[in-house]
């Protein structure tokens, strides 16, 4: 059996590929993630690894059979809240790692108490209303918060064609902005991975204050 290293053993493996300096951002961080399913996951595990103090995470589903050609969860874990599974999952990965969760479906109403403690916010639904929703949601109740959203990312298009845009001075977009689920072959796991890892970069790098031009 496995020790589980200690939580400073852990902060200087971090602290040798980031420096110390960066580090000490990224474990000041609160990043919230609303949405689980194939963006808000992988978000969730590539800022787990990059040592980010704390995750905010937000979903009402359960994991189905359908999910897992391109989210983070187990075969064991269907049937589960998405919040619950990939908590377990996180801790596994990042045990230090301070988590939040919340089991509810956002909305105009709650927006400001699940989203209040974030510095970072990231945009990870699947549903067009829901994404416009929250970025108005955001714009409105939290001016200067920052928000990584996403935006194309479904079919077998090249990977190239995904980027990171910054709309405005706090908005960024991550995707191709033009392929829909409804197009074609819809969500390939690679695809999905690859725009959620440009929304777990570039919130890496607004806490880094490394800003895209």
């Amino acid at each position: 059996m496995h020790l589980i290293p200690t939580k400073e053993e852990m902060l200087l493996a971090l602290e040798e590929r980031h420096g110390k300096e960066l580090q000490s951002k990224f474990s000041k961080a609160s990043v919230a993630i609303c949405g689980l399913g194939g963006l808000g996951s992988n978000i969730a595990i590539a800022l787990a690894r990059a040592g980010i103090g704390k995750l905010i995470l937000i979903d009402f589903d359960k994991v189905d059979l359908s999910n897992l050609n391109r989210q983070q969860y187990f075969v064991s874990q269907i049937g589960m809240y998405k919040t619950d599974a990939l908590k377990v999952n996180l801790q596994q990965i990042a045990p230090y790692l301070e988590i939040d969760t919340h089991t509810v479906r956002i909305t105009e109403s709650n927006i400001k108490a699940l989203l209040c403690n974030a510095d970072i916010i990231c945009e990870a639904f699947d549903q067009p209303e829901e994404k416009a929703m929250l970025v108005n949601g955001i714009r409105e109740n939290f001016p200067d918060k920052y928000l990584a959203a996403g935006s194309g990312m479904s079919g077998m298009a090249s990977a190239n064609s995904i980027k990171t845009r910054r709309v405005t001075k706090r908005f960024y977009l991550c995707g191709d902005e033009t392929s829909d689920v409804s197009d074609g072959i819809g969500l390939v796991s690679s695809r999905v991975m690859v725009c959620a890892a440009h929304q777990a970069h570039v919130v890496l790098r607004i806490i880094a204050e490394e800003y895209e031009v």
